[in-house]
């Protein structure tokens, strides 16, 4: 019988070693085939644009957030994106304010998986002004949430170039997030009516400067919602997402534009950010400008998730499922 045992505890070692070595392979040929890696260079001209004083904090119905939209829309055009409605505009109102998400669209490459859809977004309003502070009233919007666009414009850039996605993705800007989710929430409802079989939906929010002492590079919002995390760090070969205790103490799940695909599709949709209460000051203040971007370290974090990302977009299964 211990014969026995110590053999079923050998095989399911290897099986498991096997498992593991084959996640971190396939990481490794993906990372082999990628055309180019999002430069330094490249992610400072992206936020420097879209924090800049020109937007004027990129507020809902504000001529800077139409500005961003045009240089976002253009990048779209460069990179090969097609519109996923007849225009990159998902146009909606938000309390009375005419207003849009930004969607890009990559259909996949895949006979049958391509009627899948993986969603990469984040919100490209902020809240236009704030409060004073030596003559500045500009509240730029670097780390929340330009950064986090800097990342699924990049994305949009690399995996445009791949064309390698089994999966359909789309690419979202979302609106309106600073006004209630209110973007976020009018895309979740129209994709649903189109009946889109969504397998999960990946939120980028405050990513512009590293974590304090954490042995993880970004944490992940509803941790224990999915296995997203675990599988992340399968297909990173590293522990490249963890928990971040105050992301659940504050309900950081419900709070950003995750959470209404989360309601209407019932399928993992979470944020990842790097932003942990300690390591940034400027939430929602006029000095959250693009100087105080690590562009070094956001770079780095882009080129991380970017084969994550196309594991998750090419498995032949849906591997990320809900606990």
């Amino acid at each position: 019988m211990k014969q026995y045992i110590s053999v079923l505890l050998i095989s399911i070692l290897f099986i498991n070693c096997k498992q593991t070595t084959s996640a971190q392979q396939q990481v490794q040929e993906l990372d082999k085939v990628a055309i180019e890696k999002t430069t330094t260079q490249e992610v400072a001209s992206i936020i420097n644009f879209l924090a800049s004083d020109e937007l004027e904090g990129r507020d809902t119905g504000s001529e800077g957030l139409e500005k961003a939209a045009q240089f976002i829309e253009e990048e779209f055009k460069k990179y090969g994106l097609e519109p996923y409605f007849k225009t990159y505009r998902d146009v909606f109102d938000a309390k009375g304010i005419a207003t849009y998400n930004v969607v890009g669209y990559l259909k996949g490459t895949d006979e049958k998986l391509a009627n899948e859809f993986v969603i990469l977004g984040a919100h490209f309003d902020h809240i236009g002004k704030g409060k004073v502070v030596d003559g500045d009233v500009i509240a730029n919007g670097a780390n929340d949430n330009a950064a986090g666009s800097t990342a699924v414009i990049s994305l949009a850039k690399q995996f445009a170039k791949l064309k390698n996605n089994k999966r359909s993705i789309l690419f979202v800007l979302f609106g309106a997030e600073e006004k209630g989710l209110l973007g976020s929430a009018h895309l979740a409802t129209v994709l649903k009516e189109k009946n889109i079989d969504l397998y999960t939906m990946i939120n980028f929010e405050m990513i512009g400067v590293p974590l304090n002492d954490k042995p993880y590079t970004a944490y992940i919002t509803g941790y224990e919602a999915s296995n997203m995390a675990k599988k992340m760090n399968d297909y990173a070969g590293a522990e490249f997402i963890g928990f971040l205790p105050k992301a659940k103490e504050f309900q950081l799940f419900q709070r950003s534009d995750n959470y209404p695909f989360y309601q209407k599709f019932k399928v993992p949709c979470q944020t990842i950010s790097t932003f942990d209460f300690t390591n940034y000051e400027y939430y929602h203040h006029v000095d959250d400008e693009a100087s105080q971007m690590n562009f070094e370290f956001m770079a780095k974090f882009i080129n991380t998730s970017a084969p994550v990302i196309m594991n998750i977009i090419n498995t032949p299964t849906k591997e990320i499922k809900l606990n």
